[in-house]
């Protein structure tokens, strides 16, 4: 299960790595673009939705609820400093997809009755595609909540984040996860379709723990 966050900082816009994301097999786009207006996300979105309906891949918004509520997305990813989950939920109605950002246990503790579809955790390394950067995780700290995760019978399915590149496919997801969110590995890519066929190649032997 890949996750592809999109980039304002990448060279390319954001329409166009949705684009090259999708023609390399990705089927499931968050489209982050933190410091923009919900009118320029608004504007981006209608070139991107009908893309994402063309390759029936899924699409959700980051933190902005009322908005995805108005563009008819799939759902939302809520940072810890976002609208909580609960309040989410209500505005989206039973159908959307929520995930939520979770940095230890003690995060994943605090939603688990909630009413939410994922928890990425994270951050497992340095990347500069966030601000303010919760405390890196590493293979051990994600291996650890995972570990937590399964010893207090927390079905929850979970994506690793936070800087994620080929090479760490095989070990992040040894540690228990259930898919991958890459947003620099693939944004900055000299050619991001290429990227994502890469990424989902190493993930393939994966797929059935989806």
């Amino acid at each position: 299960m890949l996750q592809y966050i999109t980039s304002t900082s990448s060279p390319v816009s954001v329409v166009e790595q949705v684009r090259q994301v999708l023609e390399g097999g990705c089927r499931w786009i968050q489209v982050r673009m933190k410091d923009a207006t919900d009118e320029e996300i608004a504007k981006a979105m209608e070139e991107i939705k009908p893309m994402c309906l063309d390759k029936e891949a899924f699409l959700i918004l980051n933190d902005r609820v009322e908005l995805a509520k108005t563009l008819d997305v799939g759902g939302v990813h809520l940072g810890k400093m976002d609208m909580l989950p609960s309040k989410a939920r209500l505005v989206l109605g039973p159908a959307a997809v929520i995930g939520v950002t979770a940095n230890t246990i003690e995060d994943v503790m605090a939603v688990r009755a909630l009413d939410i579809d994922y928890i990425g955790i994270g951050p497992y390394r340095f990347t500069e595609t966030k601000k303010n950067l919760a405390p890196v995780l590493g293979l051990d700290g994600i291996r650890a909540i995972c570990e937590d995760m399964r010893k207090r019978e927390i079905n929850i399915a979970t994506v690793a984040v936070g800087g994620i590149r080929p090479e760490d496919v095989v070990p992040l997801m040894e540690t228990g996860v259930n898919g991958l969110a890459v947003s620099g590995a693939i944004a900055f890519a000299p050619d991001i379709k290429a990227a994502t066929e890469e990424f989902l190649r190493l993930l393939e032997p994966y797929e059935k723990k989806v």
